[in-house]
């Protein structure tokens, strides 16, 4: 299949690699130096997002933020510019699902066919091809994508109409960022205390407490080794839209709302680009 894929990040790159190595034609977009590193002259390098889009049967995106993917799909150079009847959209980025229903129209108007897929599971998950990915659309559309999904995921699940993968990741974003947040205080009181949290982290991992937030992230804690995997301003950002939507549905998520001002917190304090484990220093006041 012909695919053009905009975003070259921590994430798009190794994604972009898997799809090739599957054996699918790809256009990527942007050239820079880490996706020539890893893709070579397998993939073709495009000059904007639309010459990604003009040959291409399915348009990826995984890209930051909403605003991100609004000026890729919208720009004079975008994707909308150069969109072929019968192309499909796929937006694997985490973003406002009031701004992907947007986009969908759009793309439906011009002919073309959009699907939201946001992911979970973080660079690892990126390059083994093990995403677990939350996809919103029509379900025929979700069928013909299919062999472009189970390529990037492990699991890949239809939650309802466009808009309804954002929820779910934003859903997703609450757990992972109130859990981490729950085994950070719990490993400081275990630490204040002057207890082993070494011995505390093997014990909890046998009980109800278990988790995979506390199997990855506790020893990170425990070892300060907070190297990116997922970064926390980009947590903060899904938080952003957990806490955007809460407001426009006149729903109260009190907890992921003192997380993310935590997370401001520790962007403020320097940590924007440490792993979001890396939650665990505002507690204590640390400095990167």
């Amino acid at each position: 299949m012909d695919i053009g894929f905009v975003g070259m990040g921590v994430m798009g790159r190794p994604m972009a690699a898997n799809l090739v190595a599957a054996g699918h034609r790809l256009v990527v977009h942007r050239d820079t130096p880490a996706a020539r590193e890893l893709l070579g002259t397998n993939v073709r390098y495009a000059v904007s997002a639309a010459d990604a889009t003009r040959a291409s049967d399915v348009v990826v995106l995984m890209l930051p933020d909403t605003p991100d993917v609004e000026v890729v799909m919208r720009g004079d150079d975008g994707v909308l510019s150069a969109l072929q009847p019968g192309t499909l959209v796929i937006d694997m980025s985490s973003i406002s699902p009031a701004a992907e229903r947007e986009l969908a129209e759009r793309v439906g108007r011009a002919g073309g066919h959009y699907l939201d897929a946001p992911v979970s599971g973080g660079e690892i998950g990126a390059r083994e091809g093990t995403l677990s990915i939350m996809v919103g659309g029509d379900p025929e559309t979700v069928d013909w994508a299919r062999p472009i999904l189970d390529v990037l995921g492990s699991r890949v699940s239809h939650v309802g109409a466009v808009g309804a993968g954002q929820v779910a990741k934003i859903a997703n974003q609450i757990l992972v960022g109130v859990t981490i947040e729950a085994v950070a205080e719990a490993l400081r009181l275990v630490e204040a205390a002057d207890v082993d949290p070494v011995a505390v982290h093997s014990a909890l991992m046998g009980g109800f407490a278990s988790s995979r937030v506390l199997e990855v992230h506790g020893p990170r804690m425990i070892k300060g080794e907070f190297e990116p995997g997922f970064r926390i301003r980009l947590h903060r950002k899904d938080l952003g839209l957990a806490v955007e939507a809460a407001t426009q549905l006149d729903v109260a998520l009190p907890t992921a709302s003192m997380v993310h001002q935590l997370m401001n917190a520790a962007v403020a304090a320097g940590l924007a680009d440490r792993d979001h484990s890396a939650l665990r220093l505002v507690l204590d006041g640390s400095r990167p």
